[in-house]
């Protein structure tokens, strides 16, 4: 008889336990998208993500486009953004040194065609210039992306500090003219294009065809965008070294069954619909593993930062 009702009572509880666990399976995804381009854009790749997490983990995915990065740092850090496809190694900086156990590492983003795991800052200056290199900047007017871009600040930031001295607050060294932060890296190349800045910072792979704006960055969706003949109208005169590519990234706290569904749904999203997780990821790339120390140079040039700015 006690071997009956423990039998009825692990049955009891292991159906309890499936129930909690649909209960707790929750009904609405976040996905976070950083800012720095066109939002409609951004809504438009991402829109076959929606639909495809949606079907197949029956939930509402909303898409949070932030007009900067910092909106979906906080979003995470605020347990208001759940996922993120391609997230600005800087921004990841920031959400780790925050709180180390916010999110999991889902994997990296890797080049289709020759599995490069990184890109690089580059400086872009208007084909028609004079400008040849970076020395050629000196007392112009120069434009930086986003304060939590990795290409589009931290790398070129720690780079003008050994090269020219000082530091962006007195433009370093008073080598550029005026320093600005457009928002964003298309904002940037625009910004060079229209004359608001003589030279300014953005991303490449640097792989791939130049024409075409290489295998992936911010060239090539504006080249998809509106502007076809971009490559004849730019140069680029610097690049740094290789940057690691975009971590992808699920919110820790999620749910425990529910967050190992997510993780195995986004590596479905890259097999079965590559095309989609191209659009989203803004280049022909895949999902390969990663770990914490292909970040943490990142993670220490981003601290020491921080602790420069206090």
């Amino acid at each position: 008889m006690n071997k009956i009702l423990s039998v009825i009572t692990l049955l009891a509880g292991a159906i309890m336990s499936c129930n909690g666990n649909a209960a707790d399976a929750p009904k609405e995804l976040n996905l976070g998208i950083l800012g720095g381009q066109n939002a409609t854009q951004q809504i438009g790749d991402n829109m076959c993500v929606k639909e495809f997490m949606d079907k197949t983990l029956n939930v509402d995915t909303k898409l949070r486009n932030s007009s900067d990065y910092s909106g979906v740092i906080q979003g995470i850090l605020g347990d208001k953004v759940d996922m993120v496809l391609s997230m600005s190694p800087s921004s990841y900086a920031s959400v780790y040194l925050n709180n180390p156990k916010a999110v999991d590492l889902v994997g990296i983003v890797v080049d289709d065609a020759d599995q490069s795991r990184g890109y690089h800052s580059v400086v872009v200056v208007k084909a028609d210039s004079p400008y040849k290199k970076l020395e050629d900047l000196k007392g112009k007017s120069f434009g930086f992306a986003d304060p939590d871009s990795t290409s589009g600040y931290l790398t070129p930031d720690h780079v003008f500090k050994k090269q020219f001295g000082g530091n962006i607050d007195n433009k370093y060294n008073n080598f550029f003219s005026s320093i600005t932060f457009s928002g964003g890296h298309e904002q940037d190349i625009l910004g060079v294009l229209n004359g608001q800045f003589e030279g300014a910072v953005t991303w490449a792979s640097m792989v791939g065809d130049y024409n075409s704006g290489y295998n992936t960055g911010a060239f090539g969706r504006l080249i998809r965008a509106d502007h076809p003949d971009l490559m004849k109208q730019i140069r680029i005169i610097w690049q740094s070294p290789l940057i690691p590519n975009g971590p992808i990234l699920v919110r820790n706290s999620l749910p425990a069954d529910f967050k190992a569904k997510l993780v195995a749904v986004i590596k479905q999203l890259d097999k079965e619909d590559h095309g989609c997780f191209i659009k989203a990821v803004g280049g022909k790339q895949h999902i390969e593993n990663t770990s914490l120390s292909e970040y943490q140079d990142i993670i220490d040039l981003k601290r020491e930062l921080t602790k420069g700015n206090r």
